[in-house]
């Protein structure tokens, strides 16, 4: 390994914890200080940065870099996490809704902004995770975070499902995006899939399959 470590990016599959994609990494190579920048949720795809060694002492600056993402919102459908793990709060027909609708809401959603954390989060209040006190069945109340949503463009609308490409400052949720948007066309909402395709400069097709990445691994460290 490089004195100084290094930084890879890395396709998070789906299903896998951001801190699985870590600790894979950490046994693959036998390195203990390795790192990510940027949580991905578990049901999330895309790109997750990897700092190995001294390369860790790089994620912060990644961290507050923008981001963009590939959402998929289901339209008619709200769940108490905002996603699709969570549990359904209500469902509303879509059938009055056309694009040219939905299209008009996603593009009023662009600019700065105030966004309310969702309760499934790990945001916290005195010191407790807001995902801590979900679990418990408590809602609390939330400080606004200041985000800026550069921009919001819907790729495909294929009631009830639309997916919308974003590039949205640190700190932005899509899940409340998601949540925002339902409110917004008066028919409710869920995150139903997502896919980071980028942060900052960091693209997506420049990143490697977790076990790609492995195997070139074990190769150079073979010969």
């Amino acid at each position: 390994m490089p004195e100084q470590g290094f930084v890879v990016l890395i396709n998070k599959p789906e299903a896998w914890t951001s801190f699985d994609v870590v600790n894979k990494i950490r046994r693959s190579l036998k390195i203990k200080k390795v790192g990510h920048a940027g949580t991905l949720d578990p049901f999330a795809t895309g790109l997750l940065i990897i700092g190995v060694g001294k390369g860790t002492k790089q994620m912060e600056q990644f961290s507050g870099l923008d981001k963009r993402y590939l959402a998929r919102i289901h339209l008619g459908v709200e769940t108490d996490t905002y996603d699709l793990t969570g549990n359904i709060l209500a469902e509303k027909s879509v059938d009055g809704l056309d694009e040219v609708r939905v299209r008009q809401a996603v593009a009023a959603m662009v600019g700065e902004q105030k966004q309310v954390p969702p309760m499934y989060s790990a945001k916290k209040v005195n010191g407790v995770p807001l995902y801590k006190l979900a679990r418990k069945g408590r809602v609390v109340e939330r400080k606004p975070v200041e985000i800026n949503i550069y921009r919001a463009e819907v790729r495909t609308f294929e009631p009830p499902f639309v997916t919308v490409d974003l590039l949205v400052s640190k700190g932005t949720y899509i899940r409340s995006f998601a949540h925002d948007l339902g409110l917004r066309l008066g028919v409710g909402a869920h995150l139903n899939a997502l896919q980071r395709t980028q942060i900052g400069p960091y693209r997506l097709e420049e990143s490697f399959e977790i076990s790609t990445f492995v195997d070139l691994w074990k190769t150079k460290v073979t010969r």
